[in-house]
């Protein structure tokens, strides 16, 4: 019965063993480089034109944020520096993670906030000649950036 038992549990982990082998995500290595990302979001700086689709804000400084060809974005939320890891997939997928801030104290904190809420909840992007534009997974327009020259 034991016998029975383990060479149940060996079939399992050996079957779990291969899924994971042909899964079509490898896990990289640590310190492994990932590929670069490319494409028209990469590089510009983006500054904030829209919240939603026609509510300009007044921010102490412009939002904007820069993605880089490792992953990493980096900006501002109008009030505090803002730095996280950006994915872009297939079908002008975007997904925003690991996204931090400073703290400073800044009288449109709320609408600071609406800005990182924004870059947390995109789940598409659609550019248009200078304006790079995120969606919401119910295709709801988040808000509009303008790329700076």
């Amino acid at each position: 019965m034991t016998t029975n038992r383990f060479a149940k549990s060996l079939a399992l982990l050996l079957g779990a063993l291969t899924l994971a082998a042909c899964s079509s995500r490898p896990v990289p290595e640590p310190g492994a480089r990932t590929a670069a990302l490319e494409g028209p979001v990469v590089g510009p700086r983006w500054n904030l034109l829209l919240v939603g689709t026609d509510e300009r804000l007044s921010m102490p400084e412009t939002p904007h944020i820069v993605v880089a060809p490792d992953g990493r974005v980096s900006g501002s939320d109008g009030c505090n520096q803002l730095n996280g890891r950006v994915r872009l997939g297939e079908g002008n997928r975007i997904e925003f993670t690991e996204l931090a801030t400073t703290r400073r104290a800044c009288p449109q904190g709320e609408d600071a906030r609406r800005i990182t809420g924004m870059m947390e909840n995109a789940y598409r992007y659609l550019i248009d000649h200078d304006r790079l534009v995120f969606f919401g997974p119910d295709q709801r327009v988040l808000g509009g950036w303008r790329r700076a020259d």
